[in-house]
């Protein structure tokens, strides 16, 4: 079978202008190629296009003789897996609109959803999220039919709207028998103007929106980012992102049935970086928190590695930098240095990428929040074309894509291919494409505010284009405050700043309409944990490692350091952090503080934090007072009364450079 080349693999997608259409196009052009795998019992299992495309058919066919109608809302609840991705494509086939639900939701913030959503079926992974639909199941009038995966817990279930995957297919098969035809009937039916999908926004500041985004918006802007990048049949992804984020379903779906590449399935959660060493994927997605956990993991078993080890990895690493990214940008270099660089991709960089999984990587991607300089240059610099995009579910992902060989650690790219970008008076960032969302679902209002009669999107992102036309993003539009003195003030330009450290795993600024700019920090459980084991410091839990003296000396050297970063910038060299504290406990989504994409909710920690933060303030208290309600991991609900120290941070004087710019 001869290989296919970037101009031949991509579709033609005005005929193929849905996704049912697309796999019945692909099981001819990639028969026999791999389409997805899935790890079970630590043995990889593949399927072909040709096998997804009957397996769904008949899928499709089983919904409909349970009675799912077109324009019915489908409900996908679990971790990533083939079959709760054929069910996407089975209920597009049906005309229904499968709507993804994050997989780790109580059954309070999942109910909010489904029935915002008026959905009528549900297809549950396993026991668990069948548990959570059933005792919501009495306040969702519209809900009729869940359907499971996994069978393991569920065979004495005697519910009469419960029914197995496997139970579906064979009706499916059945009614296939009884009518042929009737699919692609209903196939055909469907158009690039119709609803493929609605993803919820992660509701950082209120309820959840439904975003809707037609055929055309997901397969045109896919395709787009396929032919900027070469994407092609050979690629090779892993699913390992929640299903229910944009993300995921533009990688994992959209750019999958366009480009034909074969996506993969981690076997759990917890084995995700090992599956990731055994796939090598060629095409890779994550955001920068992951990228920091694995430098942080490398970083550790530096630290515990032996003399002579660590001094070869300081070394070549040191080479690395000098001369890593220049290399794979295809700039110049001397004869010596590439041959050096040899010598530490065979002893390092080699080894170190094979660990990571990241040896294949054609094309890898962060976003979501600001990469740290140093992790990004990291990655580069070994040889990994680690690059940054910008976008949002209104966008179906891509606004900005880094152009190879003109990647910044500062900015997020240029235009992705047919996407306007302009910067309002107010310096809010707005965007005009094809991705551009239909509506918000039942929320005319929003939608108004948020699109543009002739279609431009406010992103609610402050940023500009700078001198190279590259976008740089400073921080949420509405987040950008002042000082008391008029210094601006950017929460999360300052809270990346200091999430930059490795040792620090969240962080949140205040400052708005305050004398100075303070902070709340969370450190890394893993890498100080790490830390105190090697260097014999004895603590029993997060809450008393985070108040540890020793453990404070060293986030004030990272706090002072974004000082020192901050005093050099003209924009905000006035908000350098004057007080902060440890929190004793870490922000966590269960709690309300997070959204379950892990964005800070700021209204809501500013709220259940008001005493903290109001000691922050007063330049008299050396602590503050916290009382608290926490849920633990198995959903049981416990108090957090502590009392948390607060340091005064070196402020460093404005550097000559940017006093002149101001």
């Amino acid at each position: 079978m001869s290989e296919p080349t970037a101009a031949s693999s991509l579709p033609d997608i005005v005929t193929y202008n849905t996704f049912p259409k697309l796999l019945r196009h692909n099981a001819e052009r990639l028969r026999g190629r791999p389409a997805s795998r899935e790890k079970n019992y630590g043995i990889w299992q593949s399927c072909t296009w040709d096998e997804v495309y009957e397996e769904v058919w008949n899928y499709a066919a089983g919904l409909m003789d349970l009675g799912l109608a077109r324009g019915d809302k489908v409900a996908i609840v679990g971790d990533n897996r083939p079959r709760l991705y054929w069910t996407m494509v089975a209920a597009q086939a049906a005309g229904a609109v499968p709507v993804p639900v994050y997989q780790d939701s109580v059954a309070e913030e999942m109910h909010f959803v489904l029935e915002h959503a008026e959905i009528r079926f549900a297809v549950a992974e396993d026991q668990e999220q069948v548990d959570k639909l059933i005792s919501i199941k009495d306040r969702l009038p519209s809900l009729e039919t869940i359907i499971f995966d996994e069978t393991r817990g569920l065979r004495d279930y005697t519910h009469d709207f419960l029914h197995s995957y496997d139970s579906v297919i064979e009706r499916g098969r059945a009614f296939n028998g009884r009518e042929p035809g009737r699919i692609d009937a209903e196939v055909e039916k469907g158009g690039k103007d119709d609803t493929s999908v609605m993803v919820y926004t992660s509701g950082t500041t209120g309820q959840p929106k439904g975003v809707v985004l037609s055929f055309e918006n997901i397969i045109r802007t896919s395709r787009n980012a396929c032919e900027r990048e070469g994407l092609l049949p050979t690629d090779e992804a892993m699913a390992y992102l929640p299903m229910a984020w944009i993300g995921d379903h533009i990688f994992s779906m959209g750019q999958c049935y366009v480009a034909g590449f074969c996506v993969s399935c981690p076997e759990s959660s917890e084995t995700v970086l090992t599956d990731l060493r055994e796939l090598g994927p060629s095409y890779f997605f994550a955001p920068p928190r992951i990228f920091e956990n694995i430098l942080t993991t490398v970083m550790i078993r530096m630290e515990d590695a032996g003399r002579l080890k660590r001094k070869m990895f300081s070394y070549f690493m040191d080479h690395a930098k000098r001369v890593g990214v220049d290399i794979l940008d295809g700039r110049p270099v001397s004869a010596g240095d590439k041959l050096l660089y040899g010598l530490g991709e065979l002893f390092v960089y080699g080894p170190l990428k094979n660990v990571l999984g990241l040896s294949r990587v054609r094309i890898g991607y962060t976003a979501g929040e600001a990469i740290g300089p140093d992790i990004f240059q990291f990655y580069r610099s070994i040889g990994v074309n680690l690059k940054q995009l910008y976008g949002s579910t209104e966008a179906a992902v891509f606004v900005t894509i880094q152009p190879n060989s003109e990647i910044f650690a500062d900015t997020v790219g240029t235009p992705a291919p047919e996407v306007e970008i302009d910067i309002a008076e107010s310096g809010e960032v707005l965007f005009r494409s094809p991705g551009v969302f239909v509506e918000y679902f039942k929320n005319p209002e929003a939608t108004k505010e948020t699109k543009t009669a002739d279609g431009w999107v406010h992103t609610g992102d402050a940023g500009f284009i700078d001198e190279r036309g590259h976008l740089k993003i400073i921080d949420r539009a509405k987040d950008v405050g002042r000082l008391n003195d008029g210094s601006l003030f950017a929460p999360k330009y300052i809270e990346n700043k200091l999430k930059f450290f490795p040792n620090i795993k969240e962080a949140v600024a205040f400052g708005h309409d305050q004398d100075y700019c303070a902070a709340f920090v969370n450190i890394d459980l893993e890498a100080v944990g790490s830390w105190a084991e090697r260097n014999g410091i004895a603590y029993a839990s997060y809450q008393e490692l985070a108040a540890h003296p020793q453990v404070y000396e060293m986030i004030q050297g990272a706090v002072d350091q974004v000082n020192q970063d901050l005093s050099s910038e003209e924009r905000v060299a006035g908000s350098q952090i004057k007080r902060f504290l440890l929190l004793p406990k870490m922000l966590d989504a269960d709690d309300g503080e997070l959204t379950r994409t892990s964005k800070v909710r700021r209204g809501f920690i500013a709220e259940k934090y008001e005493p903290l933060i109001t000691a922050l303030y007063d330049e008299s208290a050396k602590a503050g007072k916290i009382e608290s309600e926490i849920t633990f991991e198995d959903g049981r609900k416990g108090r957090l009364d502590a009392t948390v120290d607060i340091r005064e941070a070196k402020i460093i004087s404005i550097s000559p450079q940017a006093a002149a710019a101001e």
